[in-house]
């Protein structure tokens, strides 16, 4: 079967030079979520983006259950933090997003969290993450380099830190960031408890976690040859967040 890439037609894509590359780090993860982190890293590293393909996060990742191999950990559905399978895939989805915007992409699809996850601020400011949920919340972006970009992804699981680069050619684009702007902090509501009949009595367990409300944007410029050619603000509205424990009465 002839390849769709072939050895002589590697040599004419193209990549050849790092042109942006994202990081995060996510220390006191569970074991779930790390092992999450390293599958859905492994699915992306060495995706080709086609000059003026629109890559999507989601497509290329497949599905997220435990039959392709993801693990039960924390995820936000339906306005709670819950158990899931493929809780810390949103790690991957915002380390590539930190790679797009460095590399000065166009960045056509972002979600932002429904409240500050604390594993994105740990190495950076709020507002510098993107979730995805399949099919319907994507991480999307457009090759318009006119060359072939090539994604490469590195989970160092001793460091817990996860790494993104971008291959392709360099065109003279330069990337402008502003720190995030911060306002409407609100504090989180006060700790909810449940009675939980399955646990033992006296024994309380931590099901939640709580979280400031703000709201929080922050731009950026991309230019070549003194011409603007991206102008975009990236936007993150987080709710306050309330810490929730189930108390045993069993």
């Amino acid at each position: 079967i002839e390849p769709n890439v072939t050895t002589e037609k590697i040599n004419n894509m193209g990549i050849k030079e790092l042109i942006g590359a994202g990081h995060s780090l996510f220390f006191h993860s569970i074991p779930g979520r790390i092992h999450n982190i390293a599958l859905a890293s492994s699915k992306l590293n060495g995706a080709l983006v086609a000059p003026g393909q629109t890559f999507s996060f989601n497509d290329v990742l497949g599905d997220v259950s435990a039959f392709t191999g993801y693990q039960k950990a924390y995820t936000i559905q339906n306005g709670k933090t819950v158990l899931g399978d493929g809780g810390g895939v949103c790690q991957v989805s915002t380390t590539l997003f930190r790679a797009l915007l460095n590399a000065g992409l166009p960045i056509t699809e972002r979600h932002a969290h429904a409240y500050e996850v604390s594993y994105y601020s740990e190495d950076s400011p709020p507002g510098m993450d993107a979730t995805v949920f399949g099919p319907t919340v994507d991480l999307k972006f457009k090759n318009d380099t006119g060359h072939y970009i090539l994604i490469q992804s590195n989970a160092d699981l001793d460091n817990y830190a996860l790494t993104f680069e971008l291959y392709g050619t360099k065109d003279g684009r330069e990337v402008t960031l502003t720190k995030p702007v911060i306002s409407n902090m609100v504090p989180p509501p006060p700790d909810v408890y449940q009675d939980d009949p399955t646990l033992p009595a006296g024994k309380i367990v931590q099901t939640d976690f709580a979280a400031w409300g703000a709201n929080v944007y922050f731009t950026r410029t991309v230019t070549r040859s003194g011409q603007t050619i991206i102008s975009d603000k990236f936007v993150s509205n987080y709710q306050p967040w309330q810490a929730a424990y189930s108390r045993g009465t069993q």
